[in-house]
């Protein structure tokens, strides 16, 4: 199956999030970019790509271990930036991002420990991915990052780790999105 660890926002902060995003669509461009939405609104920590069934009971444990290690934090979503001139649109952390970062870290390790493949180590970056570029084509997305700069949603403090499987979409149909499903839940610190 096709996993991930992440952070998700609470609710109110994706409607935050939903009436900026609604905002941003309406910005030229726009039509050249794949909007991800609400189920898809996520910090991803580790992704792990396909992993074999027989390795996610030891995963989840290394993952419940890394979650009890990291105490609750404060986060936002704050002001944007792109990846690959447009190929990636994302809004991104404010809070305590060095807590995040080491839940990351913790994440990323507990893959490995786990036997999970996970190839070449990238130096942690906090994005949450609002759009992405269509394939072979440019788009300009300085209107929307002048837009994403006033951007910051309230505070909320985060006090779970979340491992994710994500469904890619099968029917080729335009727009269609993966699924996301939650494969387990860990509380962080002295929250569990």
């Amino acid at each position: 199956m096709r996993l991930f660890a992440a952070v998700l926002p609470p609710d109110d902060v994706t409607g935050q999030l939903a009436a900026e995003v609604a905002a941003l669509r309406k910005l030229p461009g726009a039509d050249g970019l794949r909007w991800t939405g609400r189920p898809g609104w996520h910090f991803t920590l580790a992704f792990y790509g396909e992993v074999d069934d027989a390795l996610v009971p030891g995963l989840a444990e290394r993952l419940e271990r890394a979650a009890r290690r990291t105490e609750p934090f404060p986060l936002a979503l704050r002001g944007g930036g792109q990846f690959g001139r447009g190929r990636a649109l994302w809004t991104g952390a404010d809070g305590d991002v060095r807590a995040l970062g080491l839940l990351a870290g913790r994440a990323e390790a507990a893959g490995r420990k786990a036997g999970v493949e996970l190839g070449e180590h990238r130096r942690y970056q906090a994005h949450l991915t609002v759009a992405r570029g269509r394939e072979r084509q440019t788009v300009d997305v300085r209107p929307h990052l002048a837009a994403l700069a006033g951007f910051t949603s309230r505070t909320w403090t985060v006090r779970e780790l979340v491992l994710v499987r994500s469904n890619l979409p099968r029917s080729g149909a335009p727009g269609e999105q993966p699924r996301y499903e939650t494969v387990g839940r860990w509380p962080l610190g002295a929250a569990g």
